[in-house]
């Protein structure tokens, strides 16, 4: 292709784009789009806030009858300080790109829920090992991001601890280990486990 050819093309894309009818066309779509684009971000945002608290957590039976049941019983529901960790809190990411990836994980929760998996306290109990090795997996994955929220290293205050929790968190930490390392039964109940799985889980 020649100079001069080149030139044509770009003075013929010029004038087309410069056409009044090609400029209002144009700046219709783009205007469009932007609206559209508004319109998918704020309403996809919206689903995303909606779904992300304790009541929508325990909308489906299974949740509400066996690990939120549990939870009630433990000091992140209710404390002397009535500072509560709800289940968001606990397993879904505040960044948001990190939640995103989480949402689209649980999408595999809602299969499981219509294949009804664990529908019944006997299913659940058969799959809560299962379950909560996944659970462990991913929060030794993130160095137990999800716990620092609340729980941050440097504001330990080890003298106000008992000696022997000050002990284990400091040998802990200065080991490389992370909350779920040690805290797996904090929020709900422990699944049986034989001897070789304590092993495996550190239990």
């Amino acid at each position: 292709m020649t100079e001069e050819t080149q030139a044509n093309i770009i003075k013929r894309t010029w004038q087309l784009l410069c056409h009044p009818c090609t400029t209002k066309s144009l700046l219709s779509l783009l205007s469009m789009g932007f609206v559209a684009g508004i319109i998918f971000w704020g309403g996809f945002n919206t689903a995303m806030e909606a779904t992300n608290n304790e009541t929508f957590c325990i909308s489906c039976h299974e949740m509400e009858e066996n690990v939120y049941q549990e939870y009630k019983q433990t000091i992140h529901y209710m404390n002397r300080t009535g500072v509560r960790a709800t289940c968001p809190d606990c397993h879904v990411p505040k960044e948001w790109v990190h939640k995103f990836v989480r949402k689209i994980q649980a999408s595999n929760e809602l299969y499981h829920k219509m294949l009804g998996s664990i529908d019944t306290p006997e299913k659940f109990e058969a799959k809560r090992l299962e379950l909560a090795k996944h659970v462990w997996a991913s929060m030794k994955k993130t160095d137990s991001r999800e716990c620092r929220n609340c729980h941050d290293y440097e504001s330990m205050d080890y003298g106000e601890q008992s000696r022997r929790s000050s002990r284990l968190h400091q040998k802990g930490f200065s080991n490389g280990q992370t909350c779920i390392d040690c805290h797996k039964g904090i929020a709900h109940q422990l699944p049986y486990m034989d001897e070789a799985t304590h092993k495996e889980t550190g239990l």
